[in-house]
């Protein structure tokens, strides 16, 4: 059963609040917080801080509405610590400034004491009057209305400086309830997200346990083949092991007739507006590629890279940022082309076989053991070309592509299933706070009275 609603409602003067309960107030928040008071910006090393040390919070330290004491950056020995910026339990923290626009402007309360955590200048700390609770204004500030204010006031572009101006934010607009009524409605939205968020975190899980029995399944068939009862043999690999007695391990240039890298020289003189699909590594996914999002190539400027251009059955592998994802070029990639990526040409191999292959951990590890590259980890293809890969006949390959084909896609179902399940729980999480903090149910009967249980 739903909540009930208030019995008189009130105009709140705003199109985003609507309809507020009468004998609420509705103000700017510069009425209820007193002080905004930001953090510092030392050098940090990039590692979380270990017992013992301290570290500064990083803007994500209240994504989702709940503080994550884990997103900090270990404070070098040499600085000396100002004790006025440290954390404590009860604190009201508001991410100001981020990469990623959704998390300028998130907030949540500092549940148990943290160990030497600081406030960095990314994040403010909010000081109330008293005639308000912080853990309402909390709830509040991830309800629909104030996400949709801190949102229009965000300023600053995608993966730079998304930044929320202290003077924007006293001028939110929110409602608010007299004291009694926060505390009844703060509790309320504790139990009742908690129940939610246990079950967000079920589905969680489920989702993680069908990804690890899909790529179980995977190395299964691609290592040890279909049948369980099959004989095998050493394959004179020793991180590879037994295999089955019929297959043999060759290195991928014994494979494919070609491998080479696609246009690395000025690739991006060639991007046009309209035309072919002109793959990036970004465009790769584990067994699919996006083809709506990805770059053009005139037919003409694809024809001249010869080398590169595309055939359906090729297949292609990121070298740069997440090196050793693979996915078979579809049809509607046909003639397209491809830029710092290596191009795997078709050959007589089931391109489906050798790309579960290529995406199993028996190809992740030996493209682990040669990347390199600090900020963006990637290989040679000189390199690549010598990888073992544990290789059936062709009829097999088949089989194996086949039966890993309707095996997974049921797991991928069961995954999109869970997933979609999550984002109704998240999407009921954030209308409940929203309902219940705009006025537009009335949780006062839901909520343990003070009275009752005293007596």
């Amino acid at each position: 059963m739903s909540p009930p609603r208030y019995s008189n409602y009130k105009d709140s003067g705003t199109p985003w609040l609507g309809l507020v309960p009468k004998h609420w107030k509705v103000c700017q928040l510069r009425r209820v917080i007193a002080r905004m008071e930001q953090g510092w910006s030392p050098e940090c090393d990039s590692r979380p801080a270990d017992a013992g040390e301290w570290g500064v919070l990083k803007s994500g330290c209240v994504n989702g509405g709940q503080f994550n004491p884990l997103e900090n950056k270990a404070l070098p020995i040499h600085h000396a610590v100002p004790r006025e910026l440290e954390v404590a339990c009860g604190d009201l923290l508001m991410s100001r400034a981020s990469g990623s626009p959704s998390l300028v402007g998130a907030a949540a309360l500092v549940g148990e004491t943290p160990p030497k955590l600081l406030l960095s200048d990314k994040t403010f700390r909010l000081h109330v009057y008293e005639h308000v609770r912080k853990d309402f204004l909390a709830w509040s500030l991830t309800s629909y209305p104030l996400r949709a204010q801190i949102e229009r006031a965000i300023s600053g572009a995608a993966g730079l400086a998304n930044n929320l101006p202290q003077s924007s934010i006293v001028e939110f607009v929110a409602t608010f309830p007299p004291l009694p009524e926060q505390r009844q409605i703060a509790e309320y939205l504790e139990r009742e997200t908690v129940k939610i968020n246990v079950l967000v975190e079920e589905h969680r899980r489920l989702i993680e346990l069908l990804k690890e029995k899909r790529q179980a399944m995977i190395s299964q068939a691609v290592v040890r083949g279909l049948n369980p009862t099959v004989a095998t043999r050493d394959s004179g690999v020793n991180w590879l092991g037994r295999i089955p007695a019929h297959w043999d391990a060759v290195a991928l240039k014994r494979i494919s007739p070609a491998l080479t890298v696609g246009i690395v020289v000025n690739p991006s003189s060639y991007v046009a507006s309209e035309g072919l699909p002109f793959l990036y590594g970004g465009d790769i996914r584990e067994d699919r590629i996006d083809l709506f999002d990805c770059r053009r190539i005139s037919t003409e400027d694809s024809e001249r890279n010869a080398k590169t251009r595309l055939q359906a059955g090729d297949l292609v592998t990121v070298r740069v940022g997440a090196p050793g994802v693979t996915a078979v070029v579809p049809r509607e990639a046909e003639g397209g082309n491809c830029a710092s990526v290596m191009l795997i040409r078709r050959g007589d191999f089931d391109s489906r076989w050798l790309c579960y292959t290529m995406n199993d951990r028996v190809v992740r590890f030996q493209v682990e053991v040669v990347q390199y590259g600090a900020a963006q980890e990637q290989f040679n293809i000189s390199h690549a070309v010598e990888f073992i890969l544990p290789r059936p006949g062709k009829d097999e390959q088949k089989l194996i592509a086949d039966h890993l084909d309707t095996e997974t896609a049921k797991l991928d179902e069961l995954v999109a299933e869970a997933e979609a399940a999550m984002t109704l729980l998240r999407d009921r999480r954030s209308a409940l706070i929203s309902a219940a903090v705009t006025g537009k149910i009335d949780v006062r009967g839901l909520a343990p009275q003070p009275e009752a249980v005293a007596a």
